[in-house]
């Protein structure tokens, strides 16, 4: 058994409460897809639970934009990522040297078998958005398809769902919390712990059983006004960014 997270986002207060609903399923192995950081308002805190936490964890866009450059960002998410790079200058030296340490070394993708764990697709492990409604771009779904031997379990869009390689795409609303994994390729999207876009604004992640081969979608509630009030008390960061997760866009 193992549990999957995605785009945590400095959300402290979301990423101690899906911790805290893994431990209670006995599950010991933590998988991170990356973007721990960005538009959040507790990045520091959030690196070390993840480092403290997990097992494995994929390098995310937010993550390299903070080692390096915000290439492509939205004003908002650029004044983001610069204001938590400051937050992770000005901390203790040694600890922030160990944060800086483990994001540089972050990987792009994980094999395990016929398992693929990116933060963004096959293709493009990084960057590239796979939206639900790309089910109607063949040339590109067929192009990541092809890079995946049975099954890629991604992040990024912060939507969770299910894309089957004859070009369809479920929700968890429409196929149910657990999911059977098949002789056919699929991409899993795990959903977004901290900042969540499908309309629900509670804290989403999965569990993986391999022996089983099953997918189970899980929510977890969190205190969301208290991330909103630090949110708010940080003028490099847009009020907008609180306001989206009462309504999970």
């Amino acid at each position: 058994m193992r549990a999957i997270i995605s785009d945590i986002h400095g959300n402290l207060e979301a990423l101690e409460a899906v911790l805290a609903d893994i431990r209670t399923l006995g599950i010991k192995e933590v998988f991170c897809l990356g973007d721990i950081i960005g538009y959040g308002p507790n990045p520091r805190e959030c690196i070390d639970l993840v480092m403290q936490n997990c097992t494995v964890t994929i390098l995310g866009n937010h993550d390299n934009a903070a080692l390096f450059d915000p290439e492509g960002f939205n004003p908002q998410a650029e004044r983001a990522i610069f204001w938590t790079r400051k937050q992770l200058e000005s901390d203790d030296t040694a600890k922030n040297d160990k944060r800086w340490e483990f994001l540089g070394d972050l990987p792009r993708m994980r094999r395990e078998a016929n398992f693929l764990f990116v933060h963004g697709s096959a293709r493009n492990p990084l960057n590239e958005y796979v939206f639900p409604e790309d089910i109607y771009n063949q040339r590109k779904m067929e192009r990541i398809f092809g890079l995946v031997e049975s099954y890629c379990f991604q992040g990024h869009t912060h939507i969770p769902g299910v894309f089957q390689e004859e070009y369809s795409f479920s929700s968890p609303d429409e196929i149910g919390s657990e999911v059977k994994l098949g002789d056919r390729k699929v991409l899993v999207n795990v959903g977004s712990v901290g900042q969540p876009r499908d309309g629900d604004s509670r804290a989403a992640y999965i569990v993986l059983d391999q022996t089983a081969k099953t997918v189970q979608f899980r929510r977890v509630l969190y205190d969301i006004e208290k991330t909103i009030s630090k949110i708010y008390a940080i003028p490099e960061l847009d009020n907008f960014l609180g306001d989206r997760l009462r309504d999970g866009r």
